[in-house]
């Protein structure tokens, strides 16, 4: 057999993937990429401020950490597809072809295994779900704590009553009426069903000012009045709430389909990457 013969027998033979040269791509790429993710959040971080007007936009923020994205990809897939195109072992007795498939798939595995990996330890961090759990409860704490406010309002005494007002009844009428207990919690089971409901039916909001009237001692008109406006502040809150619920919701959409376009251009740079270093691998 002739040599020629013989190295392509062994390149036939042998595996076309160097998975340690692809395991070299990969942990670089992991490397960079996590590198540049807390280069970007300390950035980010820095940008955005709690203080009205003292920070960037939500929606400049959004596009700033789109194109961050975008070029960590670029990066990281450009040195983890190198490596792995320049570190692969070389080929003999191969058509050109199939050496530049081969090094673009090695770019294209070390972008993968990059991938995997940083999915791996985002994963395993488990930041995602306790971050989701965290801001679950306390927007539940938050939701009672803003119910328990508004009954509060409700039952509100003045400290000093316009003329012409009630006063608490003390009688067999309020004896055999709800206590200021029973009250609170009828109320506060009133104003949460509404948060669901998105309105007062009109019993329940008469019923409320008859709750309001019989415990603060307001004359009905000032009750019904008392009630409108509680009731008016809980849904605004509702509706601030919700907003900034559907932003975040677009924010994490838009993310979400960057980081989609990030990987793919990712993918193809790793593979050019890959190409071009096994080049200069088999050129030098």
């Amino acid at each position: 057999m002739t040599d020629v013969g013989l190295a392509a027998g062994e390149a036939a033979a042998g595996s076309g993937v160097s998975w340690a040269a692809v395991f070299a791509g990969g942990v670089t790429a992991a490397a960079i990429s996590a590198i540049l993710l807390l280069l970007g959040t300390g950035l980010g971080l820095s940008a955005i401020s709690p203080w009205p007007g003292g920070g960037m936009s939500a929606a400049g923020f959004t596009a700033l950490a789109a194109v961050w994205l975008v070029v960590v990809q670029w990066v990281a897939a450009l040195f983890g597809g190198y490596m792995a195109g320049r570190l692969r072992t070389k080929w003999t007795g191969l058509h050109n072809d199939e050496v530049f498939f081969r090094d673009t798939a090695h770019g294209f595995l070390a972008w993968a295994l990059g991938t995997l990996i940083i999915a791996g330890i985002v994963t395993m961090a488990g930041a995602s779900g306790a971050k989701t759990g965290a801001e679950a409860g306390a927007m539940a704490l938050s939701h009672q704590s803003e119910t328990g406010y508004y009954v509060d309002e409700l039952f509100r005494v003045n400290a000093n009553p316009a003329a012409g007002a009630a006063e608490p009844a003390l009688g067999v009428a309020q004896q055999a009426g709800p206590t200021e207990h029973d009250a609170r919690a009828q109320a506060g089971t009133i104003l949460a069903h509404s948060a669901v409901a998105g309105s007062v039916s009109a019993a329940d909001n008469d019923y409320l000012a008859q709750l309001v009237a019989a415990q603060t001692g307001l004359a009905p008109a000032d009750a019904e009045l008392r009630v409108q406006d509680v009731v008016g502040q809980e849904r605004a809150a509702i509706g601030k709430a919700r907003q900034e619920a559907d932003a975040a919701r677009k924010a994490a959409a838009e993310l979400a389909i960057w980081s989609f376009v990030s990987l793919l251009i990712g993918a193809f740079i790793a593979s050019v990457a890959g190409a071009v270093g096994g080049r200069l691998r088999d050129h030098y």
